[in-house]
């Protein structure tokens, strides 16, 4: 199974490439990972944005062929243009980079999230990439840092110990609604839209994967979070449901005054490790993040 971090790529990737952060009202600058083809005029400025912060922190491209790009996005970094980001989001550097305006991402990952993220470049192969992700066929790992405390009961939703009497792993289940316009998700009484198995770096073998896998703060844990399914929050809700809030939540439990972003304290949240076998070639993938914890 070809197996891409930052340090390596397999087989038939051009190279680990940095992608230039947005420049508000410039262009990028260097030149693409495969080497081939100018950069795309400027871009025309979203026209809701009249003024966008800076994110100085840069994309990795861990893979490339013909029709994907797999990127290692940094924390804060949007995926796609929102709210008062456009050339600072993934997707617009992408385009610029590589002089693709066709590049589109085959699923999405949080702003203030860290990890993997597959773009598609080729059109006709958009939708089977899509749909991996929409039928929940590709296996998603995440990491995060939350407190090491008892694990308390929701009020709603079930907790299933998958290994009794073992505490983890365990599968957390809830129904999450996200209302428009409002930044948090929050959970109601019903049928589970919502599926998370929570378990420990020890217990699944992570520690490989994990680049910074040193010693933590007391009172501090590494978590292994799995979602089985994709509701938005849906990892941030359940550690917080479970008394376990992530390090850096400025949503959960209790949402922060609004204000600028601090760049030193991310949310400690990455995606960490992608599989999915690739619905042209039929080989199997897997993507690895680098970007680390902080402690």
């Amino acid at each position: 199974m070809p197996r891409m971090s930052a340090a390596t790529c397999s087989v038939g990737a051009s190279g680990m490439a940095s992608l230039p952060h947005g420049r508000p009202g410039g262009q990028s600058g260097g030149q693409s990972a495969s080497g081939a083809g100018p950069h795309m005029p400027q871009a025309r400025r979203h026209r809701w944005v009249s003024d966008e912060p800076e994110i100085p922190f840069r994309c990795s491209v861990l893979y490339e062929d013909e029709r994907i790009i797999v990127i290692d996005k940094p924390h804060f970094v949007p995926t796609t243009p929102r709210g008062m980001w456009y050339r600072q989001s993934t997707l617009i550097r992408l385009r610029e980079h590589y002089g693709e305006p066709q590049i589109t991402p085959a699923h999405r990952l949080d702003r203030l999230t860290a990890g993997i993220v597959v773009f598609v470049r080729d059109p006709a192969c958009r939708g089977a990439y899509q749909m991996l992700f929409q039928n929940h066929e590709a296996r998603k790992t995440y990491e995060c840092l939350a407190p090491a405390a008892p694990v308390t009961r929701p009020h709603t939703g079930t907790i299933t110990r998958l290994n009794a009497p073992a505490v983890f792993p365990l599968l957390r289940c809830s129904h999450i609604v996200k209302d428009r316009g409002r930044l948090q998700a929050y959970e109601i009484p019903g049928e589970p839209n919502a599926r998370t198995v929570i378990d420990l770096p020890d217990a699944c073998g992570m520690t490989a994967d994990t680049p910074d896998a040193t010693a933590l703060p007391a009172g501090i844990r590494r978590y292994v979070l799995h979602p089985v399914t994709g509701k938005t929050h849906q990892l941030r809700v359940h550690m917080s449901s479970l008394g376990l809030p992530i390090m850096g939540d400025p949503f959960y439990p209790t949402l922060k005054p609004y204000g600028p972003d601090d760049f030193s304290t991310p949310l400690q949240l990455v995606a960490r490790r992608l599989e999915f076998t690739d619905p042209i070639s039929g080989r199997d993938m897997c993507c690895i993040s680098s970007i680390p914890l902080s402690r």
